[in-house]
């Protein structure tokens, strides 16, 4: 076996199969992609952003993002899993971030942090949550790959 080719192969056994799926899925070379500088499975291909998660990863990733945002959930929809009023949703809404602690408080005093997580990936799609740029979600291999720009 030559140098380059035993070279080849040592650097495919040790490339992150994430870039693999993702570059599977773009259809490009493995070279084109290169990870974030702040990583967190992030990989950039040009100009554009993917995140690369499995399943397990996209369900904890997704949970904390709803959890973090709770407060920007349609009030109709936080009025619906909670059965309190949509205009008290409305009311503390209008503090933004502020009021997040208040509605988590709000959604785990009634049908649970879980219960509202699934229902609203059930309803959106995780892509909704974690593609910032389409919406989507791609799945690769063993891997789902959200573009985030």
């Amino acid at each position: 076996m030559n140098t380059n080719i035993e070279n080849t192969v040592g650097q495919l056994s040790e490339l992150d199969p994430r870039i693999t799926a993702l570059a599977n899925f773009l259809e490009c070379d493995y070279e084109d992609i290169s990870e974030a500088s702040y990583g967190n499975n992030t990989f950039k291909y040009g100009n554009q952003e993917y995140l690369v998660l499995t399943d397990s990863e996209a369900d904890d990733v997704v949970a904390e993002y709803i959890k973090e945002s709770a407060w920007a959930f349609n009030a109709s929809f936080l009025s619906s899993m909670t059965r309190l009023p949509e205009d008290m949703f409305i009311a503390v809404q209008d503090k933004c971030e502020s009021s997040n602690d208040a509605v988590l408080q709000c959604i785990e005093q009634s049908c649970g942090l879980d219960e509202f997580v699934e229902q609203a990936v059930s309803a959106d799609g995780r892509g909704h949550f974690l593609s910032g740029y389409d919406g989507n979600e791609n799945e690769s291999g063993e891997y789902f790959i959200y573009r985030t720009n």
